[in-house]
């Protein structure tokens, strides 16, 4: 069944735009000017961008070594390359998905002459800016409270940005305990990939950690067979330290290869951030 579609108004000139899971907060600026009826356009793209993604449902649900030679859709090949990228043989190209549309649709208004964007998937960010543009975006420590812990600023020395965050009681599954994880790349899709896996990567063995197959919380997952976190009580200062520990050695294996910018990881209150993204914090 067709999800039904809705785009409405929000202050400022910013666009919602409404589609079964997908919920974009679309930004389109010309120097400080709003371009409501562009991000209206926008708007309508990323409904074509998803029933793109849910064509290939079955394809970008399974885990893929390489990308398939005869694939000739642009959001496909990203989400594939992106999760290839980061190298996780548990993902799928799934866990680019929100990141990926969301550079579609930035991109789709920097090809018409925007100069600032900002375009919101559940959470997930990209980032265009030209010129003089600069924006901040807020950070949280918790994926599922809307409470913002810290701002980080953006500005135009490069053109790109993408910032995403994945964690336990977000709109997908995760097989860690970080309550965020929340990663800054040159593309969203880039860091959506890598943000689910550095909170995967913050796993540990604990009696508070309660765990059940992926399938058994998702009928319809994208990785079934593999147990997925659905529950955390209250851990040790130790065992967050070990955890955070974890997730960030994984994102300084990112950052190493080029791959991503920065991260910010969270375990219950206990917070580590890398330095390009400590760099990028506003006062």
């Amino acid at each position: 069944m067709p999800y039904q579609k809705a785009i409405n108004m929000l202050q400022g000139g910013a666009v919602m735009a409404e589609c079964g899971p997908m919920r974009l907060v679309i930004s389109a600026f010309v120097g400080k000017v709003p371009q409501p009826e562009m991000s209206k356009r926008a708007a309508e793209e990323a409904f074509k961008y998803l029933e793109q993604v849910a064509h290939l449902r079955n394809l970008l649900g399974r885990r893929c070594t390489e990308i398939p030679e005869n694939l000739e859709d642009s959001l496909a090949v990203k989400m594939i390359r992106s999760v290839l990228t980061v190298g996780d043989q548990d993902l799928t190209p799934m866990a680019a998905v929100a990141g990926t549309i969301a550079d579609a649709v930035a991109d789709f208004l920097v090809n018409r002459g925007m100069t600032r964007v900002v375009v919101n998937n559940g959470g997930d960010v990209a980032v265009r800016l030209l010129g003089d543009a600069s924006v901040t975006v807020g950070i949280r420590h918790k994926v599922d409270k809307q409470e913002i812990s810290n701002v980080i600023a953006l500005d135009s020395r490069s053109p790109s940005w993408g910032v995403t965050t994945s964690g336990l009681g977000g709109r997908s599954l995760t097989r860690g305990v970080a309550s965020a994880s929340t990663v800054i790349a040159e593309t969203a899709s880039m860091a959506d990939a890598a943000a689910t896996a550095i909170a995967n990567a913050s796993f540990v063995e604990d009696e508070q950690v309660i765990q059940r197959p992926a399938e058994q919380i998702d009928p319809e997952t994208d990785i079934a067979g593999l147990p997925v976190t659905v529950k955390i009580g209250p851990l040790s200062e130790e065992t967050k330290a070990m955890a955070v520990s974890k997730a960030m050695e994984r994102a300084e294996q990112l950052i190493e290869k080029d791959f991503i910018l920065g991260a910010y990881v969270a375990v219950q209150g206990k917070v580590a951030i890398t330095s390009f993204f400590k760099g990028r914090l506003a006062e």
